[in-house]
């Protein structure tokens, strides 16, 4: 199958200042678009089938300075958590509300004021990348490599999926501004193959062509073929 390669947006004003985004329309600050950038130099040179995104100007903003070549193609599916009512709140006020060691500690039942629940987010989330990785892997080869820009806690619930961990476990999983988490969807389990890169290189996730396998002139005996020697079956 293709390799997905997961891009949360740089930095933003919302960020820097302590508050919860949501889907309000805040930007990069300076420190994103840097991140923005130099996640450009990483991603660079890599062959990239798709380059999908979420809706929001973060996520926008972000591909323009990383990938100013690619045409990205926009999906709801990848947009941020609704969050309803705590959008453009503190985050130390939202501290104190009730709901929020639900969000830490139970967050499957999460149901934001006004919102979207967390559970629904992550199950349009993770349908929303494996159809596109069905969908690149169909069009373009299980080599393909494609990547899809979104947010820190869409992401998080994607890898723990990938990871086959419940959704109350995924505040232990990290996703850094700009940071990339590569995973590849096989027929018997998805494999995270990165996580949280923020330095790496990433030349290493393209797969390799398939080499075609040679028929051989021989038939092979019967005892190799079971691994069987001359002492097999005793």
């Amino acid at each position: 199958m293709a390799t997905l390669l997961l891009l949360r947006h740089g930095r933003t004003t919302a960020n820097a200042d302590g508050g919860l985004a949501g889907r309000q329309p805040v930007e990069l600050d300076d420190t994103g678009r840097a991140q923005a950038t130099a996640a450009g130099e990483r991603l660079r040179g890599l062959p990239l089938a798709a380059v999908v995104t979420s809706p929001l100007i973060r996520c926008r903003q972000t591909l323009e300075l990383a990938l100013p070549q690619a045409a990205p193609t926009v999906d709801e599916g990848l947009i941020e958590c609704g969050y309803g009512s705590w959008e453009g709140q503190p985050l130390k006020k939202l501290a104190k509300e009730p709901l929020w060691p639900v969000v830490q500690q139970h967050p499957s039942a999460a149901v934001f004021p006004d919102g979207e629940a967390m559970a629904a987010m992550a199950a349009r989330a993770v349908a929303t990348v494996r159809s596109w990785d069905a969908r690149i892997t169909a069009e373009h080869g299980p080599e393909a490599v494609w990547l899809a820009c979104s947010h820190g806690d869409v992401i998080k619930a994607i890898v723990a999926d990938a990871l086959g961990v419940h959704l109350d476990l995924f505040q232990r999983i990290v996703a850094d501004p700009a940071s990339v988490t590569a995973i590849r969807y096989t027929p018997l389990r998805p494999f995270l193959l990165r996580l949280n890169d923020t330095g790496g290189d990433l030349a290493g996730l393209v797969p390799p062509p398939r080499k075609r396998r040679r028929r051989s002139a021989r038939p092979a005996e019967s005892d190799a073929a079971v691994g069987g020697g001359a002492g097999a079956g005793r």
